[in-house]
Parts: structure tokens; sequence; C-alpha cells
């Protein structure tokens, strides 16, 4: 009897041991032994942007985390960005769960759908998801339906009612109710997402606490991803709207150093922009060594031009190897082709005022070099050619501002006055400086008024 009992007692430890391990971890212990990764989703939705958050995700993985949250917090973005973002999102085999702590709108609104479930804090709001373009109107018919049919697929791809997605991107969907009448976009609120009617939004959390309370994982090990210094300068550096100054400052500063003596303050600012180009593409990822290197080619062919009497093979070169390596290394070919346009027009501006005050009165006077060592003063390292005073000749070469003139069937280098002037021009020598012959454009009309 005694051994049936100890039998029976042997039987029933086994199948409570057994019923103990086979419970769930969320009765056992909420979120004991797991891990999640909380990622930010702030500000601006960019390029640089989804290079962080593929780097983030990727290391979730690898960590083997049983959960992603994407803590959202951003007023929406590019729309190539987004869809970066949502196939960075939709792609991982990590469950995901997009927390909206302050607003998610347009694009934003799009990366949370992509996630598998969406939580909100009180008072907070997502939605107001159409397109528009650089100047601020709507977009065209044709890329606004793409956009909806992003926005319609991202909500069915994970169970949800598209008519609230299509809503949000559509002015044209009436759902009064929600006060997204006809030419008004919906904006849910996070009691209106969590309402069984809309059922957008599985959890209400006032913090990322109660969120893993709510999911059962209040235990679970947290890890933040953290932008680095050099992916936050990325991030400014892509932005649509930076590219256009940084390439402006770069070529303005390079075409002040062309005019200025030595190497300066222009030259060093221009190629810090420049470079700062190049860095902040190369760890958001779309540059790569060859179009820095590429960019190094065209800079010293366009230096040989420049010491090169005539605009010639290695100016085009040159000037073709740096919009290459400019577009190279570009996310997109239309915000490049926008950027490199308006950074041409600075800075043809900037050559444009420098050749008018070469040598003249005001500010700009003082950034070319303007004192001169006179033989009156002493200052004499070879016999000057004083005996060219006055005469008249035609260019050898196109004068920009160096280059060569025939003067009585001899070959003389000289320097413009500031003026560029064209192979066969007839010029006069209005100063002689030492070595340095000064010539100016001489017009038949001069001559015949002599």
């Amino acid at each position: 009897m005694e051994q049936r009992k100890s039998r029976w007692l042997s039987v029933l430890l086994a199948m409570l041991f057994m019923t103990a391990a086979w419970i769930p971890a969320s009765v056992q212990g909420a979120g004991e032994d797991q891990t999640v990764y909380v990622i930010p989703v702030e500000q601006t939705v960019e390029q640089g942007m989804a290079a962080f958050l593929e780097r983030s995700v990727e290391e979730a993985e690898e960590a083997d985390a049983d959960r992603i949250i994407f803590e959202l917090d951003t007023p929406g973005g590019a729309v190539d960005a987004a869809g970066e973002i949502a196939s960075i999102i939709d792609g991982t085999s990590v469950p995901t769960t997009a927390y909206v702590t302050e607003q998610a709108m347009s694009a934003g609104a799009f990366l949370a759908l992509s996630a598998d479930e969406i939580a909100m804090a009180p008072e907070t709001e997502m939605g107001a998801a159409q397109v528009i373009d650089g100047s601020g109107n709507a977009a065209s018919d044709k890329a606004q339906s793409a956009w909806v049919s992003n926005m319609v697929n991202a909500a069915e791809s994970n169970d949800r009612d598209p008519v609230y997605a299509e809503a949000m991107a559509d002015p044209g969907v009436d759902l009064p109710d929600y006060r997204a009448g006809e030419g008004e976009l919906l904006t849910l609120t996070a009691s209106e997402a969590a309402s069984d009617e809309v059922g957008y939004a599985e959890y209400i959390a006032d913090s990322r606490d109660d969120l893993l309370s709510q999911m059962n994982l209040g235990d679970a090990a947290v890890e933040e991803a953290d932008i680095s210094a050099a992916e936050q300068l990325a991030r400014w550096v892509t932005s649509p709207y930076v590219i256009p100054i940084l390439l402006s400052v770069g070529m303005i500063g390079l075409i002040l150093e062309v005019f200025s003596p030595g190497f300066g303050i222009f030259g060093g600012i221009g190629l810090a922009s420049l470079g700062l180009f190049f860095f902040g593409h190369m760890i958001a990822g779309f540059a790569g060594f060859e179009g820095l290197l590429l960019f190094g080619v065209g800079l010293i062919l366009l230096l040989i031009e420049f010491f090169v009497p005539g605009f010639g093979i290695f100016g085009i070169l040159g000037i073709g190897a740096v919009v290459g390596s400019l577009f190279m290394s570009s996310f997109s070919v239309s915000v490049m082709a926008i950027s490199v346009v308006l950074a041409a027009v600075a800075a043809i501006i900037a050559a444009v005022v420098m050749v008018v005050g070469f040598g003249k009165r005001g500010p700009m006077k003082k950034l070319v070099l303007q004192d001169t060592f006179s033989s009156k003063e002493g200052y004499v390292s070879n016999e000057g050619r004083t005996d060219l005073l006055g005469k008249e000749g035609t260019a050898l070469t196109p004068l920009h501002p160096t280059g060569a003139v025939d003067i009585d069937g001899e070959k003389i280098d000289v320097v413009s006055d500031g003026r560029y002037l064209d192979r066969g021009d007839a010029v006069q020598v209005v100063r002689v400086e030492g070595t340095r012959v000064v010539v100016k454009p001489y017009s038949n009309k001069e001559r015949r008024e002599s």
C-alpha cells in the first residue's frame, strides 16, 4: 500500500513539473529572459534616418530580440525614404510595435501602419498623410494614387481596415464621424485609433514602462538604439534642403579662393563644405570611395586647366568628373540635379561679382592682393619691361586672366586687368610691375580716336 502511494505521488509530481514547464512565460513571469529593442524614429523622415534604422534593426536581429518597439515622433518627410524605412520594418523577422509618443503624421503614419502592432500615448495623433511637392502643393495625381495605394497595402498587410488609411491620404474619402469630410484628411486620436470600430491601436500607454507591462514584457531587458554623432550628421547632410547649400558654399568658396592670394579661408570653407557632403553620404551608405576619388580627379583636372592656357579637354573632363561624382554619391537624381543647378548659379554669380570687383573699391578689393612692390620703393628682382608701356599687341591665347600676347613680334607673358579676353583680341600694356605686365582690351575705335 505504501508502495502504491509513493508511486502515485511520483506520478503527480512529474505531472506538476511538466505543467509548470508548459506554462507560458507570460504567466510564469512577465517578459522574463526576453529582450526588447527600442528604436527612436524622431524628427523628419529622410534618407539618413533609413540608414540608422537599417543598422538598428540588424543589431536587434543579430541579438535575437523578442520584439522591436519603434518610438514615433515625426511630422512626416520624404516619400522615398518612408518607403525604404517601411520595407525595413515590414521585412524584419522580429515582431514589431510602433509606439506613437507625440505624433505620427504623414510619412510617420505610413511607418506606424507598417508595424505589426500600434500603440499610442494619450493625446497623440496619427494621420494626415497626403503627398505634397517641394512647393507645399498637392502632388500629381499619379504620385498621389501610388501613395494612397501604399497606405492601403500597409493597413491590409497587418489586418487593419484600409478605409481609414485611405482617408488619411485621400481627402476625397468621407468619414464624418472622424472629422474627415470632403477635402479634409483623416487624423486619428489615440482613443479613436484604439476604438473597436477603427481597431488601429492595440494599446494606449502613458509611458514605455506602461506599454511593456501591458504587453507582458515588464521584466524584459530593454536595449535602446542610439544614433551616433556620425549618423546624426549624415541625417542633416543628406537633407534635400541642406545639399544645395553645401554645394553652393563649396563652389563659391573655391571661386573666391581662385581670386584670392595663396590658399586661405575661402578654399578651406569650400573644401570643408564639399567634404561634409561626401562624408555624410558615405555614412548614410549612398556614396563610396569611388565617388570621392572621382571628385578628386576632377579637381586635379580643373587645376591643370587653370594653369594651362586655353579651355580645353582638361576643363571639360574636370567639370564632368566633379558633376559625375556628385550624382554618383546621391540618393536621388532629381534632388542632385536641382542642387547642382542652384550651386552652379550661385558660383557664376560669385565669379561675376569677383570679376567686376577685381581691383575696384569696396569690400571686394580686400579679397584680392593689392600690394605691389615697385622699383621706386627699391623692390627690383629683375629688369622691368617699362619699354612695353602703352604698346599694343594681340592675344595669342585666351587671357583668364593670364596668358600670352604678341607685341612687335615678341611673345610676352601678361595678365589682364581683371577681364577675360579671347584669343586674337587687341590689347594695350597699361602697367609694368617688375616682370608682371598688365594689359587691357584695346578696341579699333580707341585706335582711330588716338
